[in-house]
């Protein structure tokens, strides 16, 4: 399992993966999920993986293949990221297509899914979700992120705290939190985090980090998020006891 997420903002985009595979809990390794495909100047195109690891790895390989091949359909020729997503949910039911007999044979899962964000001329910065069967939804201002992978614990903090307007330092610490607090909580998402921050119409991405899990910068934002949620839950009206609300339905009777 892994998790990565795709943020579209006014200001930009920040895409975010972390690096761990696991194949049953005495095989765990690290790999790359998160790859850029831009050319600087000129467009802007960063994809993120999740699922089985041989699928998305021979889909990303064919992605690079046709650049270097200089295939009529690329990820340096097509002309909008929308077609760029469904150029990629091809390749992957390609893949998929090949080697499904032999993966099922063994009862081997083979689903995958992307996350490809960027900007090409003449568009906004945009963000797309690829599902294993090809097609793909984009997020929204009215929902600017998209996750893949081990999705749930870092939902939350992205809920309440961002929005179309949230600038892109916002983001990015948001980014980071949310990969860190599915870490605290599920052994299959693991360091190390590769995200990168992209301001809209400048295409060129001048903005990356990795992060290994004793970074100090990330033990300081840890520290600093569980001590203000700490802050906030000891501040917080403590409950009224003993009373029912108005507007409740009570499943118990009241002598």
């Amino acid at each position: 399992m892994t998790y990565c997420l795709g943020i579209s903002v006014k200001e930009g985009l920040v895409l975010a993966a972390d690096s761990r595979t696991n194949a049953g809990v005495d095989y765990i390794s690290s790999y790359q999920k998160l790859f850029d495909f831009s050319v600087p100047g000129e467009r802007v195109i960063v994809a993120c993986v999740s699922g089985n690891l041989s699928v998305t790895q021979a889909v990303v390989h064919q992605l690079g293949q046709d650049i270097k091949n200089g295939a009529k359909d690329s990820l340096h020729t097509i002309p909008t990221i929308y077609e760029v997503a469904r150029y990629i949910g091809h390749e992957i039911r390609k893949i998929q297509d090949e080697d499904r007999t032999w993966l099922d044979q063994d009862g081997i899962k083979f689903q995958c899914n992307f996350l490809v964000g960027g900007q090409l001329p003449g568009e906004a910065s945009e963000v797309y979700l690829i599902y294993s069967q090809g097609n793909c939804i984009k997020a929204t201002p009215e929902t600017p992120f998209l996750q893949i992978g081990e999705t749930k614990y870092g939902k939350p903090i992205l809920d309440r705290t961002l929005t179309h307007e949230s600038s892109l330092d916002a983001i990015a610490k948001c980014a980071l939190l949310s990969i860190d607090s599915t870490m605290r909580s599920n052994i299959s998402v693991g360091p190390p985090i590769n995200m990168v921050l992209y301001e809209a119409d400048s295409f060129e991405i001048r903005h990356r980090v990795q992060l290994q899990s004793s970074d100090p910068y990330l033990a300081k934002i840890r520290k600093y998020w569980e001590w203000a949620l700490r802050e906030a839950t000891h501040n917080m009206p403590d409950p009224e006891w003993n009373r029912v609300s108005i507007d409740a339905e009570p499943d118990f009777a009241l002598e």
